[in-house]
């Protein structure tokens, strides 16, 4: 009987896992609203770029990254967003490591090719003031 409830469980994480969407998130959107509500033009999803970065402008040579709190580890002490797994650490903390690395490598090969790269984390998305001067700040800067 014990070996049902494991087993329901499980198959409700794998359905929730496999919702989980890598593009067009809704941290996503409410950046890429604020970007355009600025003013500034951008690509989505540069597929041919490190990372495949949420917003690019090439002639500004700008990238922006939406990370998850959770999934690329946020290191932030004051983000409430990111949560330890509790259970299978065996998995998860790899995983998360290798999400973190794989994150690191894209960040210095865009900047190796003359990008300037901003990261926006999930948490930081509900403080508009905050967002909105570091996102003017960023793709004004030269």
């Amino acid at each position: 009987m014990q070996m049902c409830g494991d087993i329901s469980k499980t198959a409700a994480r794998s359905r929730n896992m496999a919702a989980i969407k890598s593009k067009n998130t809704s941290p996503e959107i409410a950046v890429r609203k604020l970007v355009h509500a600025l003013g500034f033009r951008y690509r989505l999803h540069a597929d041919d770029l490190p990372g495949k970065p949420d917003l690019v402008n090439r002639a500004k040579r700008k990238a922006i990254f939406v990370h998850g709190c959770f999934w690329h580890s946020h290191g932030s002490p004051i983000c409430r967003r990111k949560n330890t797994p509790q259970t299978r650490l065996d998995y998860w903390g790899p995983k998360l490591q290798r999400n973190a690395m794989r994150d690191m490598k894209n960040l210095s090969a865009l900047l190796d090719l003359g990008y300037s790269v901003l990261t926006v984390w999930e948490c930081q998305i509900k403080d508009d003031l905050y967002l909105k001067t570091q996102i003017q700040y960023f793709w004004e800067e030269k």
